[in-house]
């Protein structure tokens, strides 16, 4: 009598590609699934963290020199918060949306939707990425410490967004320009208006970039019922993406006239400006790996942006 045929075990050993090769591949192999839980490997949103804060330590009137005013000491703790928060950020909205990642074929090999890191592991980690944030806030001034404190609420609501709102991009718009708030008061011990303007004026960039990104998940974000601003401007996207990135860059002009009345103070936006417009221009909405070509490239337009506040601010 022939045995009956088993079923396979199931895999336990699948991963995403990146963790087989890169950064991540060179770390030992129980190491990778927590690396990759704060993606180690996609600097980009650490990035689009930290220039907002940036932008503001170098719009904030350093006449006096941004070496002296310890500007650039300034400008390395904001990095290393971005970096930490940003990675605390990741965990923190993988653990809230382990349910849904599984259902999407982007995010299904996440390491809590696939399994290889425990809820508890998370938490841990999670924990370990605050308290270096924690450290950070520490190096601020009072103001600055206090309005960073108060992006926590904004923070830990944003995971829930997708589920309640056509526009959780615009969510993310005030977590991802909080550095403004922080880096401004840092300098100046206040909240000016140049801050509050060129905090708007991020809120609408990161709508803009964020919504390509969310062009890669339409079909699958439809499928699981999340919302996006993505899904609700439908074929409108290129549109409502150049509305939003003109806002911004209206919104900025304002804070640089706040700080330099010359009109050709102006001029220092024209290189982000045509950034902006190729990423519109050259956007097509239909294809995911161009729109993440486009959405990885604002952390050249947030450089670039960078310049433009460092010139004009210590004019």
């Amino acid at each position: 009598m022939s045995p009956v045929p088993r079923s396979p075990s199931p895999p336990t050993d699948i991963v995403p590609d990146s963790e087989r090769r890169g950064l991540i591949g060179a770390l030992p192999a129980p190491v990778r699934p927590f690396a990759s839980l704060i993606r180690l490997d996609r600097p980009i949103g650490a990035w689009l963290l930290f220039w907002p804060g940036a932008w503001s330590v170098g719009l904030a009137g350093l006449g006096g020199g941004l070496a002296n005013s310890g500007g650039w000491a300034l400008i390395a703790w904001l990095a290393l918060g971005a970096w930490a928060m940003r990675s605390a950020g990741c965990v923190y909205n993988d653990i809230v949306d382990s349910d849904l990642d599984r259902q999407v074929e982007r995010t299904r090999l996440r390491p809590l939707a696939s399994g290889r890191v425990s809820l508890r592991a998370a938490w841990a980690l999670l924990v370990a990425m605050s308290l270096i944030g924690l450290v950070v806030l520490l190096q601020l001034e009072r103001t600055a410490q206090i309005v960073a404190l108060a992006s926590l609420a904004l923070v830990a609501a944003y995971p829930f967004m997708k589920r309640i709102t056509w526009w959780p991009q615009a969510w993310l718009g005030l977590v991802f320009s909080w550095a403004v708030l922080v880096g401004w008061p840092a300098v100046t011990g206040r909240i000016e208006m140049p801050a509050l303007l060129l905090y708007a004026g991020s809120i609408f960039w990161v709508i803009g970039y964020d919504t390509i990104y969310a062009l890669q998940d339409r079909e699958d974000d439809a499928l699981v019922g999340v919302k996006s601003s993505a899904r609700a401007l439908g074929r409108h996207a290129r549109t409502g993406v150049a509305i939003c990135y003109a806002l911004a860059l209206l919104l900025w002009a304002l804070a640089f006239r706040q700080v330099r009345v010359e009109w050709f103070a102006l001029l220092a936006l024209a290189p982000v400006a045509l950034h902006l417009l190729w990423q519109v221009a050259a956007l097509k909405p239909d294809d995911g790996a161009d729109a993440l070509v486009k959405f990885r490239s604002n952390r050249f337009a947030g450089f670039v942006m960078f310049l433009a506040c460092l010139v004009v601010g210590t004019a």
